[in-house]
């Protein structure tokens, strides 16, 4: 009994966890993210990523769920 109380929370546990993923972001996320774009851009101006630098960003934003 306990066995199985045990494989059932380590299976609904990661689910409940995809599940608050999901949740749009709100305003206070959004400002963060555009403060890290600008401080990012900011950067890049004085020291431009190179071709691997500009590889891995695309794929990053490829794998990255938009809400």
């Amino acid at each position: 009994m306990l066995r199985k109380s045990i494989i059932g929370l380590a299976v609904a546990l990661p689910l409940f966890g995809m599940l608050a993923a999901c949740e749009e972001k709100g305003p206070a996320e959004e400002l963060g993210e555009k403060i890290d774009d600008a401080g990012q851009s900011m950067k890049d101006a004085i020291d431009p990523p190179g071709p691997a630098e500009e590889t891995g960003r695309k794929i990053d934003d490829a794998l990255t769920p938009e809400n």
